[in-house]
């Protein structure tokens, strides 16, 4: 970052806007140039002049297009700022940089260590459904363990039910039903998870029977299931369910945490609630982490693929290979035409509130979530919720909307997600725990129960990006081992389970 004075940042000496650091009245100036609107702070300031239709840059990178000529020191934003398909040029591994020598494995973090060999950062038994007509019977029966019940199983984090509002009613060779089940699989095998109980109503399409064959899940101690129509109705399945849940917690009471390398860890990379600082400050914080885990030998996961829109090219250049780049840009086309047949935009992405923070059009939004990623090269893209089973920084195809892609990086085996956010998002996650991450000092002060580090320290002058990369990991370690991150402090995680619905509701 480039700091010409306090009011402002240049990010590219190409850039032909730079971003203000406070408000900026009108008639006021900076570096030589007059300002000729009110310009809010984390906006945009034209510092050139640009013809209609000339590419507007940030970053030193295409963010839009001048929809009429702007003036030097005019406000940068919707008025004047138009979106157009990304035609960025992507070149395959031209920016792989070599990796650093792996760091030696002397940190760990304490974990539950499961027989496939896996290492969970949490202990919960999740209660998860087939079809939403069992939600019920799932929440009633994960409601009877909470409070004074739990006190002999101190080794236990919680039962958890996660619950849906799909599992019937869908093409069961369309996408929508393969995306379901890969959760479903994914959570029932997750290493944060020391039992399971999967409930179903018994006629619904997606069967607990067709899941069990298909990925070959085997009943015992710690996986057991059921159906509302097996069992006779809604108050006996609750009824049993408790009685199963009772019967698991002394065993997975037994499990207890022991050291574990920073290799076991996988990483679910995600910004929600953006702002224009959400690029220039906790998003590069969170890649320099990133980094620091994939030195260790952990999985690094970046997702969310309509929030990297605009910015594939910077990607394809780290990709290992023309196979990897490849399934980036399979994506990137199924996206379009996603949205294309469904009568929207990828520029529909931006929210009212990434606006209201300064960020204008899905290029400039993405350009700045790719940040989080950090440098080191990509070694695979996923599909939705695909059980990732590689180390090194990866991809997993998702919507933008943070539960839904949360959700898919769980399942894929994500055991904790680190979470940057500018306007203030309180998102919390179960059974994998989220750190939050502010962008900006403002914002940090207002929500400081819902904010874990303060990433606005960089643009005070503070800290660094490095020093603030070294925070995360720090808390991320901490966390792993059992520390509450805020948002686990204050319950959330019960309802953001949100499985990606795609498809024909019939």
């Amino acid at each position: 970052m480039n700091a010409n004075t306090a009011l402002f940042v240049k990010l590219n000496a190409k850039d032909s806007v730079v971003v203000a650091t406070q408000p900026l009245g009108l008639g006021s100036r900076i570096a030589g140039i007059e300002v000729l609107d009110q310009i809010p702070s984390g906006h945009k300031l034209a510092v050139k002049l640009m013809e209609s239709g000339e590419q507007v840059l940030k970053y030193g990178q295409v963010i839009g297009y001048a929809k009429e000529q702007i003036l030097p020191g005019q406000h940068v934003h919707s008025h004047n700022l138009e979106f157009r398909a990304s035609v960025t040029h992507h070149e395959v591994g031209k920016g792989v940089i070599s990796s650093s020598d792996p760091l030696p494995p002397d940190r760990f973090f304490n974990g539950y260590h499961r027989r496939n060999g896996k290492v969970g950062t949490r202990n919960f038994i999740a209660v998860l459904t087939s079809v939403n007509c069992s939600a019920t019977a799932a929440r009633q029966i994960a409601e009877q363990f909470r409070g004074s019940v739990m006190h002999d199983f101190s080794n236990v984090d919680g039962v958890a039910a996660f619950v849906h509002g799909t599992g019937c009613g869908i093409d069961s060779s369309g996408e929508g039903y393969t995306n379901l089940q890969r959760v479903l699989w994914g959570y029932a095998s997750h290493p944060n998870c020391g039992g399971i109980l999967l409930v179903g109503l018994g006629c619904e399409t997606n069967h607990i029977g067709d899941l069990l064959d298909r990925y070959g899940l085997e009943i015992d101690d710690h996986f057991r299931v059921m159906n509302i129509q097996d069992m006779g109705g809604l108050r006996k399945t609750i009824d049993a369910g408790a009685g199963m849940i009772r019967e698991m917690l002394p065993t997975v009471n037994q499990s207890i945490r022991s050291a574990a390398p920073l290799s076991a860890l996988t990483l679910g990379l995600q910004c929600g609630g953006s702002d224009a600082w959400s690029g220039v400050t906790a998003n590069p914080a969170l890649g320099f982490a990133s980094d620091l885990l994939v030195q260790h030998g952990a999985t690094t996961v970046l997702a969310e693929t309509p929030e990297v829109y605009g910015a594939e090219h910077l990607l394809t250049r780290r990709a290992r290979s023309q196979d990897v780049a490849d399934k980036l840009m399979d994506r990137i086309r199924w996206w379009e035409d996603y949205t294309a047949r469904n009568y929207g935009s990828m520029d529909n992405n931006p929210s009212h509130g990434n606006k209201r923070g300064g960020l204008t059009t899905i290029l400039e939004k993405s350009l700045g979530a790719v940040a989080k990623s950090g440098t080191s090269p990509m070694e695979d893209v996923y599909r939705y919720g695909e059980p990732i089973n590689g180390k090194g920084f990866v991809m997993m195809d998702s919507p933008g909307y943070d539960p839904a892609s949360i959700t898919g990086q769980i399942a894929s085996g994500c055991n904790i997600v680190a979470f940057t956010t500018g306007r203030g998002s309180v998102y919390g996650s179960k059974p994998a725990p989220s750190i939050k991450i502010a962008t900006n000092t403002s914002m940090y002060l207002k929500m400081q129960e819902d904010m874990d580090i303060n990433a606005g320290a960089i643009l005070d002058g503070d800290k660094t990006v490095a020093q603030c990369g070294e925070e995360i990991l720090d808390l991320l370690v901490d966390v792993a081992s059992g520390k509450p991150s805020l948002s686990e402090a204050q319950g959330l995680g019960d309802l953001e389970f949100v499985p990606w619905q795609i498809g024909a509701v019939m």
